[in-house]
């Protein structure tokens, strides 16, 4: 037994450490051997392939060769060690190590027959196995097994992928600098390894995925196959997307595609190849999430594609053909007609680069009729629809029965002829169009993704053909995209369809934060779903905010984790904002990644009794809550119709129609309202407001007067008890709380009685803020005062207010000496000390000047010494204690006009943080003239020594009736409760 040489141990000189006898069986049990130079040897056995004779015993033996090749082998590996170790390193030993193995080398035969190599694999799975992890010789059992893998000259995919596994095992085992590593890393090894990897077919199997990212792995940045190993990858994670529709898969895969672009140098060969397959990517999340940044990059890289594909170029027609389309649809999106007529352009050269037996034409005729039907819809242009419509029958003429693109171009062409139908009147446009949708129909299978377009064309072409019928029933065709819900509903609406109620419940399923409030409330049944879609429909993003400050206490195990969830959420949707595409897309993977731990967290806290409906909108029965007190009147504007839905304190909502109030006619009153606000401030206080009054005579006799009728006579609602405004849409700019009728009694000796004779009036932004504000009154605190004003406004926040010093030394007189006061004013007066100020107090005076800002609804804010005090800084606060809150400010209580529905202003927002009952103005605020209202508040308020928030919209109600013959009209009506 001679010690041996292995790699980059060397164990000595080859000199013999010991002889034996024994079978090879008793062999491998043998424990050790002696150390040679401090080193522990190890035992080698060398696999040969043993034949058995043709006699009946079988005896197994070796050949005579065999050990001669051994013999050579110690001999060559003896020479080369005295040559390593010699101080004189002499060439003559070197040149006898060769010649040994040399000699190996020529006795030496391989016949590369798959049997062998599987017996020889098989022999060093069993080494292995005798050297498990730990054993010092470990890695270099598994470096064997590897070579052996690829040694066929014909590599199965199932070695293959062995061998990446086993480097991916072996790599961490071999630290830098050694043999092992630099054999194992090197072209022969791994190298070799990951570019057999690299020609092997996509599989796209979880297992699959996992051996490429093995493969990945194997890669680090500097090796020059990671480009190579990173497309496959994402190509198989974009294959699983396609097959199974995980958002994962494909975010994943940008990410890679992103990674080999970057690897990419400006002249390599195959950077158009890759920027193509990351614009595919990108444009299949679109499709997928309809983001309009991914569409936009995707049409980027296409046009950098086009570029480094000129004329004459192989697949310069894929490119034109990208482009066209994905300029198609980004005109969907903007509108910009240049898009659909650069689209054209692109698509008729693609079509040119299609020769007539390219089997791909028909789809490039197809892609070529749908924009110029696109363009049809934008230009008018019959011309366009025409070619379209013979594109198309071109395109089916190349798609017989059972073609698999064959329904695509039946669902253009059916989408195509209705649309002539509509503009001729030819009726057999119509019937084709519906023959085609239901060959579509009979050719999908049920299941098929794209079936639900093939009921969109069915309802267009029979909503066509009812239009100019008008004998064929409005068919129930019910969709799960949004838009074609929204497009369910609105033809609902227009055709007095009984499914106009569940097609707007089916809207606001599919997508949370979209404002949906314009039905027909008086119409709808029942009304009970109706209050419930109102409530979820408006002020998203109120309502998702209320939900998410629900009590966790009774989970503690929840709430840490929601809390820290919410926390991750808020700093991903953050960075999602990033002008950097890679990094803001890396922030939105992460966002829908937390959004799916939160989903996962809420449900499992659902399962916990008494949670049922945690987070979820609330049932009708739990809205009617909000009118525990006095009913609250839902107030509803829609294209098709205006209404009020009274709910009472107990019992069925009511409906109120307003027959003679249109949409139109409620922008007019706002419009009209606002012209004359404005106007009244160039007049002497005592002259009157005749056009304002008229206006809110309007307001009295169409609107208000109807719901009075329905209080009284139906409800038995008692006079000055107090009932709750909710308005929606174009609702929220009306001051609904002013209805005035100005005439005289029929005696001509009273005036008739408005509302606010009649009902102590508050406003609720939505049912839940105002459950929420009674459910708080629970837990009171001692009252404490804080009254803050600002004077001086730091630059660019306003002008300076005179009488705000004032103002707030006239409240200060006027609160009861029991409760402690706080003033902030002039320098204090800052941002950081109102939010102290809010934090700290449970009522709090506020006169300074108010901003809406109209773009960033959550940055309105009040001007302060610094800087302004945002409506956001106030949210985040946690103001547990919070009661009563008066904004003698402007503007502080005006909604968002884009988006009146989520009455996103100062004094809502001071309800959600905490507020139970808040005092706001409509529009701007005479500080002088208001100071009349404000005294008399806080004496009405005041008048028993009692601090109770309850009493503020009775105490408002009284104040304006006091000071009618100090303050003008507009004035006085400006200021409103919300609340308690």
């Amino acid at each position: 037994m001679w010690a041996s040489f292995e790699l980059d141990r060397m164990l000595g000189n080859g000199e013999v450490i010991g002889t034996l006898e024994m079978l090879w069986d008793g062999l491998l049990h043998l424990l050790s051997f002696p150390r040679v130079r401090g080193v522990r040897s190890s035992l080698t056995l060398k696999a040969t392939v043993l034949h058995t004779c043709d006699n009946q015993d079988a005896v197994l033996f070796d050949s005579m060769g065999d050990c001669e090749i051994s013999r050579d082998t110690d001999a060559g590996h003896a020479r080369l060690a005295e040559h390593v170790t010699r101080i004189l390193n002499w060439v003559s030993y070197l040149n006898d190590a060769v010649q040994h193995f040399q000699l190996v080398l020529d006795q030496c035969y391989i016949r590369n027959d798959h049997q062998d190599i599987d017996s020889i694999i098989t022999l060093f799975r069993k080494a292995l196995a005798l050297r498990p992890q730990g054993h010092p010789d470990h890695p270099l059992s598994i470096y064997h097994l590897t070579k052996a893998l690829t040694w066929s000259k014909e590599h199965t995919a199932v070695y293959v992928q062995e061998a990446a596994q086993l480097y991916y095992k072996l790599l961490p085992l071999c630290p830098q600098g050694t043999y092992l590593r630099s054999i194992a890393a090197g072209p022969a090894g791994v190298n070799y390894v990951i570019r057999q990897c690299n020609n092997l077919p996509t599989d796209t199997s979880s297992e699959g995925v996992r051996f490429r990212r093995i493969v990945l792995e194997l890669c680090p940045l500097s090796n020059e196959h990671r480009r190579v190993a990173l497309h496959h990858l994402a190509w198989a994670l974009t294959s699983r997307f396609e097959q199974c529709g995980s958002i994962h898969d494909l975010d994943e895969c940008i990410q890679y595609h992103r990674e080999v672009v970057s690897l990419c140098s400006e002249g390599y060969s195959r950077r158009a190849s890759y920027l193509d397959y990351l614009a595919i990517s990108l444009y299949l999340r679109f499709n997928h999430q309809g983001s309009s940044d991914d569409l936009n990059e995707a049409i980027t890289l296409y046009e950098e594609v086009l570029r480094l594909h000129p004329f004459g170029y192989k697949y310069r027609d894929s490119s034109l053909n990208n482009l066209g389309i994905a300029l198609e649809v980004r005109f969907y999106q903007r509108g910009d007609v240049n898009d659909i007529i650069r689209a054209i352009s692109l698509l008729r050269e693609a079509l040119t680069l299609f020769s007539p037996g390219n089997t791909s034409r028909d789809n490039m005729l197809n892609n070529l009729a749908g924009a110029l039907h696109t363009r049809y819809g934008k230009l008018d242009a019959s011309e366009d629809l025409d070619e379209a419509i013979n594109l198309s029958r071109d395109s089916l003429q190349l798609t017989p029965h059972g073609h698999p693109r064959r329904h695509r171009v039946l669902c253009r062409l059916s989408s195509a002829l209705c649309s002539r139908f509509m503009q001729t009147r030819e009726n057999e446009d119509v019937e084709e169009a519906i023959r085609l949708c239901q060959e579509l129909l009979d050719a999908l299978l049920s299941l098929h993704p794209d079936r639900y377009y093939s009921y969109k064309r069915l309802q267009q072409a029979y909503l066509s053909r009812y239009n100019w019928h008008h004998n064929i029933p409005l068919k129930d065709l019910r969709n799960t995209s949004l838009t074609w819900a929204i497009d369910w509903a609105r033809q609902a609406e227009v055709y007095r369809h009984d499914s106009a109620l569940e097609a707007y419940q089916m809207c606001l399923e599919l997508f949370e934060h979209h404002v949906m409030t314009r039905f027909h409330g008086a119409r709808l049944q029942p009304l009970f779903a109706a209050v419930e879609l109102v409530e979820h429909g408006r002020g998203q993003q109120w309502s998702l905010a209320s939900r998410l400050r629900t009590p966790l206490e009774d989970l503690k195990l929840a709430s840490p984790r929601l809390s820290e969830i919410n926390k991750h959420l808020s700093d991903a949707q953050g960075s999602a904002g990033s002008t950097d595409r890679a990094a803001a897309d890396q922030a939105a993977i992460q966002y829908r990644r937390l959004q799916e731990q939160w989903d996962a967290v809420v449900a499992e806290i659902r399962n916990h009794q008494g949670f049922s409906r945690f987070l979820l909108p609330p049932s009708y029965e739990d809205l009617q809550a909000a009118a525990r007190h006095g009913p609250v009147i839902i107030f509803i504007a829609s294209e098709y119709s205006c209404s009020a839905i009274v709910v009472p304190t107990s019992g069925e909502p009511r409906p109120v129609c307003f027959p003679h109030i249109t949409l139109t006619h409620l922008e007019m009153l706002k419009k009209d309202f606002a012209r004359e606000i404005r106007l009244a401030s160039f007049m002497r206080p005592e002259e009157t407001r005749n056009e304002l009054q008229v206006l809110l005579r309007t307001v009295w006799d169409e609107i208000m007067l109807p719901i009075v009728i329905v209080l009284q006579r139906d409800l038995r609602v008692k006079g000055r008890s107090r009932i709750w405004l909710c308005p929606t849409a174009a609702f929220t700019s009306i001051p609904l709380h002013a209805a005035h009728p100005f005439r005289m009694q029929a005696d001509e000796l009273e005036w008739e009685l408005c509302l606010e004779d009649v009902y102590i009036c508050s406003y609720t932004p939505m049912l839940a803020a105002l459950i929420r504000s009674r459910q708080m009154m629970k837990t009171r605190v001692t009252p404490s005062f804080a009254a803050i004003g600002q004077s001086e406004p730091g630059a660019g926040q306003g002008e300076a207010l005179l009488t705000i010093d004032s103002e707030l030394e006239l409240v200060c007189k006027l609160v009861p000496t029991t409760t402690n006061i706080v003033t902030l004013s002039s320098d204090k007066a800052t941002r950081a000390g109102a939010l102290d100020a809010l934090q700290r107090n449970t009522w709090v005076h506020l006169a300074c000047h108010g901003k809406q800002d109209r773009e960033q609804p959550y940055n309105s804010r009040f001007a302060m010494r610094d800087k302004p005090l945002t409506l956001l800084d106030i949210m985040e606060r946690d103001i547990p204690h919070a009661e009563f809150a008066f904004l003698s400010a402007c503007h502080p209580a005006v909604g968002d006009e884009k988006t009146p529905d989520e009455v996103i202003h100062l004094a809502a927002g001071l309800q959600f943080s905490g507020f139970k009952s808040v005092i706001g103005t409509l529009w701007v605020v005479d500080d002088a003239v208001a100071q009349h209202v404000v005294k008399a508040f806080y004496e009405n308020m005041f008048k028993d020594g009692v601090v109770d928030c309850t009493k503020a919209a009775w105490a408002l109600n009284r104040a304006t009736c006091s000071v009618k013959t100090k303050v003008p009209l507009e004035q006085r009506i400006v200021f409103i409760h919300i609340g308690v």
